[in-house]
């Protein structure tokens, strides 16, 4: 992996990842633009503890816009982009409308191909594997950061979750804070170790579901299962099976069979709600639009961990959890009352009827 760092024409980074070493990233941005503004701040609710990004420069953000004026296409001509050369392998780039910036942390935009209509599952296993290495070496560089405590790599897919770029792309948000989900988390942790006298709570959870009913697949240095308490309709955890506390703690062997098990379980992910029609051969499944998901890294925070009972960072799981909003064929999950109100989810779907359905549309 070749990695040159530059800058857009407002100051705001760029980073080329390159899978040849020979390749020169000297294209400048041509375009005539300002320094980025930002206002972002973060409030802490009172009653819940919890913290709120108000960010309101991002309601000028771009939405939607045709194919032919994809800001996360490389440069034609003059037709110009937020990538100034005219290809790529995978970039990153500080967001141009963060919802964290400054002593609020940062938002950077991971690009996973040039080509713009792709999508992960289309990436060979050594793209893959450099959106890995481009994941891991942001994690390391962030982390250094005095305003971050912990990273967050993720991807939004899809129109329903709320994609308002089309290009295949995900993002990195670089928090101030410990977020409420990891520290949820991390309490669990501790209270499990002290009721079991050490035991470790991922190293639990992992160890009953690779016995039971609801795995998914499994490799030699990953495994991917549904949950017991699947929040969502089709939710898959996966999980190296070498506890690490994040990215940059995965052994080589890990980093090289991640590409075929994630690939694998994203190409699953849009068969679920493909259909018959007619005498039930192959060439009656009638596909349904791609599977709209967010796919999420949880990594130990960077910050200190004295708030939660002795929890060290390598107590800590790494695991990336998977999940989609559609509930069956042209329905979708809303948060309604119960979710949004109270937090308490209801699934639609049995976590063991869930994994059956992810083992049958094995895609090979």
């Amino acid at each position: 992996m070749k990695k040159t760092s530059t800058r857009l024409a407002d100051g705001r980074e760029l980073i080329y990842y390159d899978l040849r070493d020979d390749i020169v990233r000297d294209a400048a941005d041509r375009r005539p633009l300002e320094r980025t503004v930002t206002t972002s701040e973060i409030r802490r609710d009172p009653l819940l503890g919890d913290r709120v990004a108000v960010a309101s420069h991002r309601q000028g953000r771009t939405y939607h816009p045709p194919a032919d004026e994809c800001p996360l296409c490389p440069t034609r001509g003059d037709r110009l982009s937020e990538i100034p050369d005219s290809s790529y392998d995978v970039v990153v780039f500080e967001n141009r409308f963060p919802s964290l910036a400054g002593d609020s942390g940062r938002c950077e935009v991971v690009c996973f191909t040039s080509d713009h209509d792709a999508s992960f599952a289309d990436l060979g296993p050594e793209q893959a594997r450099l959106v890995l290495e481009a994941w891991t070496d942001r994690t390391s560089e962030l982390s250094h950061l005095p305003s971050v405590e912990q990273v967050f790599c993720f991807e939004n897919r899809g129109p329903e979750i709320g994609v308002t770029l089309g290009h295949p792309h995900g993002q990195i948000y670089a928090y101030p804070f410990t977020t409420p989900r990891t520290a949820l988390m991390l309490r669990s942790l501790a209270a499990h170790r002290e009721a079991t006298g050490g035991e470790n709570l991922f190293d639990a959870v992992l160890e009953r579901e690779l016995a039971g009913e609801r795995v998914v697949l499994e490799g030699e240095h990953w495994a991917a299962f549904v949950p017991y308490a699947a929040h969502w309709p089709y939710e898959v955890h996966l999980y190296p099976k070498r506890r690490v506390p994040d990215l940059l703690a995965l052994d080589e062997a890990a980093r090289t069979e991640f590409p075929q098990v994630y690939l694998e379980l994203l190409r699953r992910f849009d068969r679920i709600f493909d259909r018959r029609d007619g005498g039930g051969g192959e060439d009656d499944r009638v596909a349904e639009p791609p599977t709209p998901y967010i796919a999420a890294w949880h990594q130990a925070p960077f910050g200190t961990l004295d708030e939660f009972d002795g929890v060290e960072r390598d107590d800590f799981a790494l695991h990336l959890e998977l999940f989609t909003i559609r509930r069956t064929s042209g329905k979708l999950k809303f948060l309604a009352g119960s979710e949004s109100g109270m937090s308490v989810f209801i699934n639609d779907v049995p976590p063991e009827r869930a994994a059956e359905r992810l083992r049958e549309v094995a895609s090979s």
